[in-house]
């Protein structure tokens, strides 16, 4: 497929309105697969409907965005890496080491995209990236390591996709430096993870505590 579209019908893949249909058109040695990935992509294995909220804020959330539906990547690595470069640190901050680094060593993607568009490097590309280079996208020794452990065992990682998310939790968090906050950041993209709840940073407290007084909540810092 390298260097030529694919074109497929993804079908009324989030159900949205009868009637409508959403389709695709993919470059690279991955269109195929992107193309049969796409529903999940729009969000057609979450189901609204089972969603009962109970507190009246979650009610009018709902209310405000209707039709809105919990996505899924399929790819574990690819949601991880980014999360934990978000570890301790400002969004902007998170952002800025995502494209610099992904920019240096990524490669170009394929197709008729924005100049500047890499595709993420391979588990080999970001074990071989240098010290330094993480320095200058301002990325600690503390991340970078943990970033170098899971690249170390990204096969075993991405078998996490076919797992529920408890257990694809689990299997994320044997890697040191990935904890709970961490991990339900990454089902949350790679899954569709509606439970899988951010927890343990210290601005939780204030975030949540503050809107659903006389819940009681432990964070950490």
């Amino acid at each position: 497929m390298a260097g030529q579209p694919y074109a497929g019908r993804a079908g009324d893949v989030a159900g949205f309105r009868a009637g409508w249909e959403v389709r695709g058109e993919a470059w690279g040695p991955g269109a195929e697969w992107l193309l049969e990935q796409l529903p999940d992509l729009l969000g057609a294995s979450d189901d609204p409907s089972v969603f009962a909220p109970r507190h009246r804020i979650v009610a009018l959330a709902r209310h405000r965005r209707p039709g809105l539906r919990l996505t899924r990547t399929g790819l574990v690595l690819e949601s991880l890496i980014p999360s934990i470069l978000e570890q301790k640190v400002t969004t902007d901050e998170a952002y800025r080491a995502w494209r610099l680094l992904v920019r240096k060593f990524g490669e170009p993607a394929p197709g008729p995209v924005p100049g500047r568009m890499c595709v993420m490097p391979a588990p080999r590309t970001w074990a071989l990236i240098p010290s330094w280079e993480w320095h200058r996208a301002g990325v600690d020794n503390k991340r970078a390591s943990t970033i170098l452990r899971a690249v170390r065992v990204a096969a075993r990682l991405e078998e996490a996709v076919g797992m529920e998310a408890r257990a694809a939790q689990a299997r994320l968090e044997v890697v040191p430096g990935v904890g709970p906050w961490t991990s339900a950041e990454t089902v949350q993209r790679s899954h569709g993870a509606a439970d899988a709840v951010t927890v343990g940073i210290c601005i939780c407290r204030g975030l949540w505590g503050g809107r659903w007084p006389g819940i009681g909540m432990r964070t950490t810092r």
